[in-house]
């Protein structure tokens, strides 16, 4: 039985892809997360990192930016073209700017160098929790295919497409649409719309929102700045549009 007990352990572990070029960072964040209970696979650049991803599955990656051979950003692109895999920006730079990037390529959150250890496991575990816990809600009368106007949500499969061409989404992209897809005649607020997709406390950060809301109107708007999918309802929040 004990036995047995260990491998179910073992086999429950969460999985890490910790891309970071100090060997000091790298050291000290495996070692903690491990205590932690997890399994942390290190790489120190972007090729690697790169190999190491296409090599095995994991559950979460924790990616510095400034990366030799292949950038942290050139890398979280890749990644989105491929998975929808939690992924948290460990960086030096603490400028608006480079976190609205990260975040717009598809990251889920960003912390910014030097952190807390504490700080950074938490994240670590509400971005997994967040990942394995949501599940589009089906119904028999809703079917696995949600269709407005020109957009066709696939909910079975996680795919999404306009006109029959495929979008490619980030986890929090697919969830925000998903979310207004299902619920056509609500307005939500930035703090309902967090709290769903984040699932986590709001605190007043509308860039966070702002940023995944701008991106998510690329991909799906035919004229972004005159949105007809997602409307902003001013000094309330947001709605879906009529057709």
């Amino acid at each position: 039985m004990r036995v047995l007990q260990e491998r179910r352990c073992v086999c429950m572990q969460k999985t890490i892809l910790l891309v970071e070029d100090d060997p000091s960072i790298s050291n000290m964040v495996k070692t903690y997360l491990t205590n932690e209970s997890f399994q942390v696979t290190c790489v120190f650049d972007g090729e690697e990192a790169v190999k190491a991803f296409k090599d095995q599955d994991y559950d979460l990656v924790l990616l510095d930016l400034m990366l030799p051979k292949l950038n942290g950003m050139e890398f979280l692109q890749l990644v989105r073209t491929k998975s929808y895999i939690p992924v948290i920006i460990m960086s030096a730079k603490d400028g608006d700017a480079d976190k609205a990037l990260g975040l717009g390529l598809g990251a889920d959150d960003y912390i910014t160098k030097p952190f807390s250890m504490v700080e950074l496991a938490a994240r670590v575990k509400a971005a997994i929790r967040r990942s394995t816990q949501y599940i589009v809600p089906q119904t028999e009368e809703s079917g696995a295919v949600i269709q407005v106007h020109e957009i066709e949500l696939d909910t079975e499969n996680h795919r999404a497409a306009k006109n029959g061409n495929e979008i490619n989404l980030t986890s929090k992209e697919w969830k925000i649409l998903c979310l207004f897809f299902e619920n056509q005649k609500k307005v939500f607020t930035k703090e309902q719309i967090y709290r769903s997709v984040w699932e986590d406390d709001y605190y007043g950060d509308e860039h966070i929102i702002n940023t995944h809301m701008s991106r998510l109107r690329e991909k799906i708007e035919t004229t972004p700045s005159k949105p007809a999918y997602i409307k902003t309802i001013w000094g309330i929040g947001y709605k879906l549009g009529e057709f």
